[in-house]
């Protein structure tokens, strides 16, 4: 399938511009107990979950603690997840593609934001054909018994400035996790998710050339790993929405298609990342197509502009790209 590049005057020529706020997460340390699936999440169950690795996950294999269910009936979430696996969720039989996308859902590595950014977001595709793995990636561990107190207000950031321009923290230095990189453990997950998926496309009806990624915040860092990773770790196009670790380094050699989309309000993430990543692919010739629009904060969650109906523009895309043909 032959893909053109966009031009940046055609493209801006459909993207807003505009400037606004908002922010993230926050968490504790180690315990133990079994490891376990978390139980009374509240979401459509998928039709099957798929365990990333045969055995314990490479680099986690000390974490003892048990996944747990979270959040609320209207926004659940899933913490401390140790055995990653792929939920799936098949497109009806009579409308099915052969495409298939991974879903990775934010939550500042803490918490997988299991419905507006994962089962919800599988549904839709499936609306348009497209078979949907939402993935459940590992997490920095969140103490359950630890006392609840209230995320301290954010700092105050200089004019100009988002909460991702402040310096990463530091890893952990005591626990299961200490010296640990989580963010790069999930980021493999990423991959392993690809690898399974197009070692397996045949048995569920997918083309192994048609496997896409589409990551959310944290997810999205993950969807970066996977889309600057290994070959045979990396998908065919990638959706990269508010993403977390977006940015202007130059893709390696055969690095997919992507779709961008930021609120140019998001004070987590900020919209210039997003913009420097859609740069960085127009130089190098790859096709990307990017949407800046003026209102949703981080996470979309401010409803009333063009972020709400941000799917729509993700299968068009889509369409115009050929994954939504039989």
């Amino acid at each position: 399938m032959k893909l053109r590049p966009y031009s940046l005057l055609g493209l801006l020529a459909a993207t807003t511009l505009a400037f606004g706020a908002d922010a993230p997460p926050a968490a504790a340390a180690p315990s133990d107990s079994a490891s376990a699936p978390a139980t009374g999440a509240r979401f459509a169950p998928p039709a099957k979950e798929i365990p990333l690795y045969s055995g314990d996950a490479p680099g986690s294999e000390n974490w003892t603690w048990s996944e747990r269910a979270a959040g609320s009936a209207s926004n659940p979430t899933i913490q401390n997840v140790v055995h990653p696996v792929l939920m799936y969720y098949p497109a009806d039989k009579e409308k099915a593609v052969g495409t298939a996308m991974i879903v990775a859902p934010g939550g500042g590595f803490r918490n997988l934001m299991m419905s507006y950014e994962g089962v919800d977001i599988a549904k839709r595709l499936n609306a348009m054909g497209v078979d949907a793995f939402v993935l459940k990636y590992r997490l920095r561990y969140n103490d359950p018994s630890a006392p609840r107190t209230p995320p301290p207000p954010p700092a105050a950031l200089p004019p100009g400035m988002v909460m991702a321009d402040r310096p990463p923290g530091p890893l952990p230095t005591t626990g299961p996790q200490a010296g640990q990189n989580v963010r790069a453990l999930a980021g493999a997950d990423g991959q392993q998710a690809i690898r399974l998926i197009r070692q397996d496309a045949a048995a569920y009806g997918i083309r192994p050339d048609r496997i896409g990624i589409i990551g959310f915040s944290a997810g999205g860092a993950v969807l970066m790993r996977t889309v600057r990773g290994a070959p045979d770790g990396r998908p065919d196009f990638a959706a990269a929405i508010y993403a977390a670790d977006a940015s202007g380094e130059a893709p390696p050699a055969g690095a997919p298609p992507l779709f961008i989309a930021v609120a140019a309000d998001d004070m987590s993430e900020g919209y210039q990342r997003s913009f420097a990543l859609f740069n960085a692919w127009q130089k190098a010739n790859i096709p990307a197509e990017l949407h800046i629009f003026q209102t949703g904060h981080h996470g979309f969650r401010k409803r009333g502009g063009g972020a709400d109906n941000f799917m729509d523009r993700l299968e068009e895309w889509l369409k115009l790209n050929g994954y939504l043909t039989k």
